[in-house]
């Protein structure tokens, strides 16, 4: 109990003298100042500006970063307003119908000697064609509803005929539904086929060219639906 007792009045001590030594050199700093005033008030003068400064800059940037925040989102909702009204005359077609689109899509796009099967059992080969650096293409077509998701089972069909069966180079499974399944999702990236959901459609069909849209394989999709297991 004395040893801490002897410790805590050290501390008190050390502490008084602390103040005492800072109290000092305020009092000299404030003295000599006022002594050199003509060599201190520039300075003074010279910091406060940079603080403004610099309040005003960081305020500014503030305000531009949150600008161009509202600006990319307004822009996203408009986008993403313009694909769905792309998609009005898309959601009117027949299934076959859906097909001979995208057929079109494609020739659109530089495709060669595209092909529309337009009938079932054609093993998942809905349209055909080459891409114009040579490549051999096979599509898949769903159309679905918006509210729907594409299966595990649709696509492990359609993984086991694109290339066995069909030899496609470039395999594209596309629907007018917002969402793959996490299942099927992750079938088609793990065996290279290109999922193109509604989101992503809606862009091929307002112009897009379907070179650009094949790196993006199944991104972006379901904001309005989150994909089930």
């Amino acid at each position: 109990m004395a040893a801490r007792r002897r410790s805590q009045r050290l501390k008190k001590r050390t502490r008084t003298q602390l103040q005492s030594w800072g109290a000092v050199v305020a009092l000299a700093t404030v003295v000599w100042a006022a002594g050199h005033w003509s060599v201190v008030w520039p300075v003074l003068v010279a910091m406060v500006a940079a603080a403004v400064a610099g309040a005003a800059g960081w305020a500014l940037w503030r305000a531009h970063r949150s600008a161009v925040g509202r600006d990319r989102a307004w822009r996203a909702q408009e986008e993403a307003r313009a694909r769905e009204l792309s998609m009005t005359e898309v959601d009117a077609l027949s299934w076959q119908e859906f097909e001979t689109y995208v057929a079109e899509l494609c020739r659109r796009d530089g495709c060669t000697k595209v092909v529309v099967s337009g009938k079932s059992g054609d093993l998942g080969a809905d349209v055909v064609g080459y891409l114009a650096d040579g490549r051999k293409l096979v599509v898949q077509c769903k159309k679905y509803a918006p509210h729907r998701s594409v299966s595990s089972q649709d696509m492990q069909k359609f993984v086991g005929t694109a290339r066995l069966e069909h030899g496609a180079d470039v395999a594209l499974f596309v629907t007018t539904c917002r969402t793959f399944t996490k299942a099927a999702l992750g079938l088609a990236l793990r065996q290279d086929i290109v999922a193109l959901h509604r989101d992503l459609l809606g862009s091929w069909v307002k112009g897009a060219h379907l070179e650009t849209l094949i790196p993006l394989n199944g991104s972006g999709g379901g904001t309005r639906r989150r994909p089930s297991a």
